[in-house]
């Protein structure tokens, strides 16, 4: 009887320690568990956040070298109406039509600012009107700008002594190439503009070689 006494009371005893409730060190490994996993949901959440400013940063960066070197590559617009670039003056200033051809003298060449920048002769003709194309000054050659000689009636090139008729046609040598047109317009506010000559060249009867 002690015996049969002695197991029950020892059986009684483990499974109240099996069913006793955590101790508050169980507890305490819990809670430092949840806090490390809810640490780490927030770094990455910061991670996140750190790569879509990182990631906009370099689209601000990338957009704006980009942009203005494929904007260099495309063509502007041609024809011969709309959209050119106001002819300018040595000075810079805008050239109204008007104004132009009452200060020059019929047969006129005269260089003004033109696509790109480029020297560019503006034609007065012999009935005192605006000729419908500009000659680009700079020879085929080797580069140089092209001055009008009104004595000889002809474009004379200084450096290698290439010649140009009054159209830009090659008559001598060494330049190959006739000078570049370019459309010669006047706009609704009086101003002269220049405009990409994409047509056959009436010198040649082929196409633009600038082109």
């Amino acid at each position: 009887m002690k015996l049969l006494s002695l197991v029950t009371a020892l059986f009684a005893a483990g499974s109240a320690v099996a069913f006793a409730p955590a101790s508050n060190g169980a507890r305490a490994v819990v809670s430092t568990n949840m806090a490390a996993a809810e640490e780490l949901y927030i770094d990455e959440e910061r991670r996140f956040l750190m790569n879509l400013i990182l990631l906009g940063s370099g689209a601000v960066t990338v957009g704006a070298i980009g942009v203005p070197y494929i904007a260099f590559f495309v063509p502007p617009g041609a024809g011969g109406g709309g959209g050119g670039v106001t002819a300018k003056d040595a000075l810079g200033n805008d050239i109204y039509a008007q104004a132009y051809i009452e200060s020059k003298p019929a047969n006129d060449r005269s260089l003004a600012q033109g696509l790109k920048g480029d020297a560019t002769y503006l034609i007065i003709k012999e009935d005192k009107t605006l000729e419908s194309y500009g000659l680009n000054a700079v020879c085929t050659h080797l580069g140089c700008v092209v001055p009008w000689s009104s004595n000889n009636n002809k474009f004379q090139c200084p450096c290698h002594g290439s010649q140009y008729s009054p159209e830009g046609a090659v008559v001598r040598g060494p330049a190959p190439l006739p000078l570049a047109l370019a459309h010669c317009d006047v706009a609704d506010d009086g101003k002269i503009l220049f405009s990409p000559w994409t047509e056959e060249d009436f010198r040649t009867g082929g196409k633009g070689w600038w082109n």
